[in-house]
């Protein structure tokens, strides 16, 4: 869905592919986490498979809660996995408003915050600190994509 050049993952070679599509829907959470383990286990070593299984829950669980809230449950929430050789792609697909990730991280961290204090947010932290790459970007001025990157080397 985002079209991506060798630049972009390293000259990396797409290895596999995947692709899920939930309504927006809280209780979707448990179907995709099953689906990401099932799929990754392969390819990732426990400590990288929770870590990203926590980036993709928080993930998720932001574009149900906020990008989505508007939203009809029918519209559908799309998930991209794609493995290459020592990189691991998370794209959350969403067609709510535009957010501002690196604006609100900026404005979080200029106050100096422990993210275990905030009642919301932190799951901002705890992406940003367990993906290596994080960014939100907006698509044809329709589709929002929070994309996440884990180097597995």
């Amino acid at each position: 869905m985002v079209p991506l050049n060798n630049q972009e993952n390293g000259e990396q070679s797409l290895i596999k592919p995947c692709q899920v599509a939930v309504r927006t829907d809280i209780q979707a959470l448990e179907e995709i986490l099953l689906w990401f383990e099932a799929m990754a286990k392969p390819y990732l070593s426990p400590q990288p498979l929770w870590e990203c299984k926590l980036a993709l829950s928080e993930g998720f669980t932001n574009t149900v809660l906020y990008a989505h809230r508007d939203l009809p449950s029918t519209i559908p929430i799309i998930i991209n996995v794609n493995f290459y050789q020592a990189l691991l792609e998370i794209l959350i697909w969403n067609q709510g408003p535009f957010f501002d990730l690196k604006a609100k991280l900026a404005q979080l961290k200029q106050h100096n915050v422990n993210p275990l204090d905030l009642e919301s947010d932190r799951g901002l932290f705890f992406m940003e600190k367990l993906m290596d790459e994080l960014d939100y970007i907006r698509i044809n001025n329709e589709r929002n994509c929070l994309k996440m990157r884990k180097w597995l080397t």
